[in-house]
């Protein structure tokens, strides 16, 4: 059986080194500024992804030539953390250039680091995987195990895994040469790095909101409801617009993630731009819990500047989420820049 450990509902509760007492009912609410941070938690942060094991967060992002990780207690204090090469890729491969959305994943106990690169050309981007056999991402060395690919060979990015009924599966955003539309696909793996028979398309661009500079479904992330639910939030239209906005996958209770007939799209964006946030082109995104267990947060990215901003100037950005009456996640709206946020419960 796959043991996996992501941030999607299979999140340990970390309590990190520091004891937590819990706050008398009768005091009033802390007002403390070191009680609170505030968005952008760091000026840059493409693609930002967050897992989490025994109270330690570790951090990456599209850096772009390497796969970096950040390891902190503290998530809201990410500003503080100094980051750590985990794996630069030898020169001269098909995967030496434009690393994209790194992810790291732990899978019966071994570390994985799932990303799409190139050789400098993006009609070549593929989805590639490292693994570190240590007990902790930061210990040991990455071995390149080879690329994911379905046998057609198509262009891919935004590589995402997830066990279901003791079966691991790969997701990912593909097109043909990278070209619109973007679609979300599934496959059946073997194992961490190999994908067994050919693929499904679950998600394509259908609706207006979804055509922003482009017709993009990409970043699958999946998401686990306390229930046992599955839904897989998604970003839509191009990075590039400031109505890049996430969407939501539902996939039927007792559903198989490989019929297309069991997945059913919302129609309309749950997480979207909010000009009085400054929060322009808000989307692709990760999940994970507060250090004590007991809050969802959500990680995404988006710019401070509207009409495109300057692209690489996405900043990562956190605030806690909650559960609609049928099972959904509601995100609410993105947070203003400079509010202050409570910080996850346990740090």
């Amino acid at each position: 059986m796959l043991a996996l450990l992501s941030i999607v509902g299979a999140c340990g509760k970390g309590t990190g080194n520091d004891e937590i007492i819990p706050p008398d009912p009768d005091e009033e609410e802390p007002t403390n500024v070191d009680d609170f941070f505030t968005n952008p938690l760091l000026p840059r942060g493409a693609d930002p992804w967050v897992t989490q094991k025994d109270g330690t967060y570790y951090y990456t992002y599209t850096q772009g030539s390497k796969l970096v990780l950040y390891v902190t207690k503290k998530i809201s204090e990410l500003a503080n953390v100094t980051p750590i090469n985990a794996w630069v890729p030898p020169p001269g491969t098909m995967y030496s250039q434009n690393i994209w959305a790194p992810e790291l994943h732990e899978i019966d106990g071994k570390w994985y680091m799932y990303f799409a690169a190139d050789n400098g050309s993006n009609a070549n981007h593929r989805m590639y995987v490292v693994e570190n056999k240590s007990s902790s991402p930061v210990r040991g060395s990455w071995e390149f195990k080879g690329k994911i690919a379905v046998p057609n060979d198509e262009w891919a990015i935004d590589g995402t895994i997830m066990t279901h009924k003791e079966q691991l599966y790969f997701l990912w955003s593909g097109s043909n040469r990278g070209a619109s539309p973007q679609k979300i696909y599934i496959a059946k793996m073997t194992n961490p790095w190999t994908i067994e028979g050919d693929r499904t398309e679950i998600a394509a661009p259908i609706y207006d909101w979804e055509k922003h500079n482009g017709a993009i479904n990409e970043g699958p992330q999946v998401l686990i409801n306390p229930e046992g639910s599955v839904f897989v939030v998604y970003s839509a239209s191009s990075f590039s617009s400031d109505r890049y906005a996430l969407g939501l996958l539902s996939l039927k209770d007792g559903g198989d993630p490989m019929n297309p007939e069991d997945w059913t799209k919302h129609a309309e964006p749950v997480f979207s731009m909010n000009a009085e946030s400054g929060a322009f082109g808000p989307g692709h995104n990760g999940f994970f819990k507060s250090p004590d267990g007991t809050e969802d947060w959500i990680i995404y990215h988006a710019r401070n500047l509207p009409d495109g901003g300057n692209t690489n100037y996405r900043n990562a950005r956190i605030q806690k989420f909650t559960w609609n009456s049928d099972g959904s996640p509601n995100f609410g709206i993105p947070v203003k820049i400079g509010e202050k946020i409570k910080r996850p419960s346990g740090e």
